[in-house]
């Protein structure tokens, strides 16, 4: 049998804990069983047999404790992007299944049950979505342990999985049988399952040919060991035997997970170290007992009551600013054990092993205080090497070795941002409908903001009009700066200094047009990044200019790029583009890379535009009412982190390439001339605006006037299981037409076949109020009968260009379906012909696949988006949020 030894390989391990729960019965009608205090002990011990496991780095573990939904997805995508070797995802709480159907629901803390729906989970994770996030990952093996009712019913999903590929890479070890509720234990030990699985990780698993306990502790042995022990002396919650459920390929590959304690450990690893180090020395040696002493106050420091949050460099987001419960064993047995060591320290009662291990022990730490810090998507690299820099300073590491705090770092379109932090407080702390919900859109509530402008951080200031539940404290200047320049393939730049500043950006781009006729010019997303608002600011120039005129000569088939990074990356797919196009992108992404270097085809030369404002990246505190639990815990982490950002921390800045605030404007680091860029580009832009941003935004929004979309609906007999619920088919459109006002024009077409149409009118096109375009939706029904994707798309594209033949308003149509009907598409010339009317339309299609291969490379709704100019959204990203941005682009949004 193939085995898997993950040590030496990037690993991580997330886990997962939901011990208290917001609603819980019988308070809340809606509200999940009850609290399980069983699950933080879980948490507790587990750490610790990882830990010592050898297999997993301390700081390759990140602990979530009681997170909310948006939290969970935050930090299992963080977890899936960063590992190489191993993933696994543990998960202990309470688990559910919809009164029809074998999904599994993972509930977080913000859980309900709503009631007569088959999907009726809010605040809770589908397995089928977790799967979907860890296939995404690199790891080469993934481990999902699910301790929690009902685990087994994730079987079903593992095997309803389409893709080999993830079917061999991941295993899934399931506490229960499908269907099964089970005991959660006391309050005071962990969790019957969790308790066995951390002695067998621990002690190790007894070799079944020998009769000898193996050093290693392998997943498959460790399954079986499990299913025979839990089978043997617990039962469900119906009196059946409690038999542990596991899924992996067949033929099977084992994985490594630990070594028991005692065992050798691999060399150069923590425990190896320790060991060696005391086999060295004589057991009866001692230190010196003031030493210890002084070595085991500072393991009381360590150990000092607190918040508590993740043993991991880069944690999951807590889910609130109130701390949750102590470690087991509460802060007063925590100190009486450290009073106890000392004084038998001081009586000579203590070896020099012991001390030793306990010293080296990193689980003696006390958890580090979290802070989530939000960015703008542009500076989202460079602050997130900053972060991880800081993790590992001086600054913040006390003795021994142990860490003052942890920080996540997450970006988020600024426009969404902005509107959240000043007119979304109170939704953003408890999300009230599917509409508005900014952890959902954005992410957990910050500690930080770093906005890419000191203008975005006043834009966002609550008005004070209405009630708000969030402070902003913005410092008064930035700490650092990036011009934004006009990009420009070497072949079409100015080679004189002098030709490449001193002049507008309406001027430079005349010089480019006599240069170059064929040149044209990109700017990213102007909702998405600051970079790209400030570059609208610049390109609509005075406050009676043509907008529409100023949109038309930057227009480009499909949607903009989301970042600046994005728009760079994307210019060399098509050499001629990359020859012939200028893109208008912060200065610093040309010393950054931009993660695309390889792809590069062209070196590009930046031209300095006089009235287009740069970048000011700003340190902003977010505090929010009722999270003032551990302020003053909180606040410090926050300053130490704040003063050494602008201070020690601007070197990580320099080195991708940003400036000084303020003065000279200098390169906070050296760079090569071979960048393109000149280190003294003259007298800057002046500073942003928040009233010209505000307006440029807006005006952006209206450039081309009211929209219009048309929505097809998959109405087959095959969407019934992808139906009921927000997430459901028609639940997704309806969150989708947040992006649509009353002067926008959209229908909804039922796309089935029962007669002679590919189609029937759920609504019919033209202005609507959103409640009755939800009702509307609230009636669909799936039908006995097959899509005709082609018939129904085919006649969209007419339809959509007929109504668009006198004006130039911004038209879409979006299909939503699970592409179980895609025969109608590949017929005999039908998706020739089909894609021949998508380019000549000139409508984007945006094809919206609730399947993860939708837009998989050649397929047809890959293809037919390609083809329009739309996008092709799919369930390997988020395709919700991705349809919700691509019609808001299309609709004024104005209510």
């Amino acid at each position: 049998m193939d085995r898997f030894d993950p040590r030496g390989k990037v690993n991580r391990a997330l886990l997962v804990g939901v011990s208290e729960y917001e609603f819980t019965r019988p308070k809340h009608r809606d509200g999940v069983p009850g609290q399980l205090p069983a699950v933080a002990h879980n948490l507790a011990v587990l750490v610790r047999a990882l830990e010592r496991g050898g297999v997993l780095q301390p700081l390759e573990i990140t602990v979530a404790r009681s997170p909310r939904l948006a939290d969970f997805r935050h930090s299992l995508r963080a977890a899936a992007d960063s590992a190489e070797g191993l993933l696994l995802l543990y998960f202990a709480g309470h688990g559910a299944v919809p009164s029809a159907g074998d999904e599994l629901w993972l509930q977080m803390r913000d859980a309900e049950i709503v009631r007569g729906e088959t999907a009726g989970f809010e605040g809770a994770a589908r397995f089928t979505n977790v799967l979907r996030i860890l296939a995404n990952s690199h790891a080469e093996r993934i481990v999902v342990v699910l301790d929690c009712c009902n685990a087994g019913n994730a079987a079903r999903v593992w095997e309803a999985v389409e893709r080999p590929d993830v079917r061999r890479r991941v295993s899934v070890l399931m506490s229960v049988q499908a269907n099964n509720r089970i005991d959660a234990g006391d309050a005071d030990t962990p969790t019957p399952f969790t308790a066995r699985l951390v002695e067998l990780l621990t002690s190790g698993i007894e070799d079944q040919e020998g009769g000898e306990q193996g050093d290693e502790v392998h997943y498959l042995a460790l399954a079986e060991a499990l299913r025979a022990y839990m089978s043997t002396h617990h039962r469900t919650e119906r009196g059946e035997p409690w038999e542990p459920q596991s899924r992996t390929e067949n033929p099977p590959v084992d994985v490594v997970l630990g070594i028991r304690a005692g065992a050798g450990r691999p060399v150069g690893s923590r425990a190896a170290a320790v060991g060696a180090g005391a086999a060295s020395r004589p057991t009866s040696g001692r230190r010196r007992p003031r030493a210890f002493v002084e070595r085991a106050r500072a393991a009381a420091a360590r150990l000092r009551p607190g918040v508590v949050g993740p043993r991991a460099l880069r944690p999951s987001a807590p889910t609130s600013n109130r701390p949750p419960g102590h470690a087991p064993g509460g802060p007063s047995l925590r100190r009486l054990a450290v009073v106890l060591l000392v004084l038998a320290a001081a009586l000579g009662l203590v070896g020099y092993f012991v001390v030793d291990n306990a010293a080296s022990d990193r689980s003696a730490c006390g958890p580090p205080v979290e802070l989530r810090l939000l960015t703008d998507p542009d500076l989202e690299s460079t602050v997130r090497k900053a972060a991880d820099t800081y993790l590992t300073s001086s600054a913040n590491t006390m003795g021994g070795g142990c860490r003052r705090s942890g920080i996540t770092v997450y970006g988020a379109g600024s426009a969404a941002v902005v509107a959240g932090l000043r007119d979304q407080s109170d939704p953003w702390q408890r999300p009230v409908s599917d509409d508005t919900d900014p952890q959902r859109d954005i992410g957990p509530q910050p500690d930080i903001w770093i906005p890419a402008t000191l203008a975005t951080a006043a834009r966002a200031r609550p008005s004070g009009v209405a009630r708000t539940y969030v402070t902003l404290e913005s410092d008064a200047s930035p700490f650092a700066y990036s011009p934004m320049v006009l990009s420009l393939p070497q072949g079409i730049a100015e080679d004189s200094v002098r030709e490449r500043t001193g002049d507008s950006l309406a001027g430079l781009r005349a010089k480019l047009a006599r240069r170059d006729k064929a040149a044209s010019t990109r700017r990213p997303d102007p909702e998405y990044t600051d970079s790209a608002l400030l570059a609208t600011v610049g390109l609509y120039g005075p406050a009676k200019a043509d907008v529409g005129g100023a949109e038309k000569s930057v227009a480009q088939t499909g949607p903009p790029a989301p970042t600046a990074g994005d728009l760079l990356c994307t210019l060399p797919d098509n050499a001629d583009t990359d020859r012939s196009t200028a893109a208008l992108v912060p200065e610093f992404l040309m010393v950054s890379g931009v993660g695309c270097d390889r792809t590069t085809r062209t070196p590009r030369m930046a031209e300095y535009p006089d009235d287009v404002p740069g970048l000011t990246p700003t340190f902003v505190r977010v505090r929010w009412a009722g999270g003032d639990s551990d302020e003053a815990a909180r606040d410090d982490a926050v300053r130490r982190f704040h003063d050494w950002l602008t201070s020690t921390g601007l070197p990580v800045f320099g080195q991708d390439g940003f400036r000084a605030p303020s003065g000279a404007r200098a390169f906070l680091a050296a760079h090569d001339s071979a960048t393109g860029l000149i280190a003294d580009p003259g007298r800057p832009a002046g500073a942003a605006g928040a009233e010209a941003m505000d307006t440029a935004l807006n005006q952006y929004r209206n450039a081309k006037g009211p929209g219009r979309v048309l929505f097809l609906l998959d109405s087959s007999g095959s969407m019934a299981g992808l139906w009921q619920g927000p997430g459901g088919a028609p639940g997704i459109l309806k969150q989708s037409l947040g992006g649509l006002g009353t002067q926008d024009e959209y229908g909804v077409w039922s796309v089935a076949s029962p007669g002679r149409s590919p189609y029937a009118e759920l609504l019919p096109f033209g202005p609507h109020k959103r409640r009755d375009a939800e009702r509307a939706l609230d009636r669909a029904a799936v039908k006995d009968a097959e899509a005709d994707p082609y018939g129904a798309l085919k006649a969209a594209l007419d339809t959509m260009a007929q109504k668009g033949k006198d004006d130039d308003r911004p038209e879409l149509i979006v299909f939503l379906t699970d592409d179980e009907d895609d025969n109608h598409l590949t017929a005999k010339g039908h998706l020739d012909e089909l894609l021949t009317s998508a380019r000549t339309k000139d409508v984007p299609v945006v094809m919206a696949a609730l399947d993860s291969g939708g837009c998989a490379k050649g397929r047809p709704d890959q293809r037919i988006s390609d083809a329009s100019g739309g996008r092709c959204l799919d369930t390997k990203g988020d395709l919700v949020a991705g349809l919700r941005d691509e019609v808001a682009r299309t609709g004024t949004g104005d209510e």
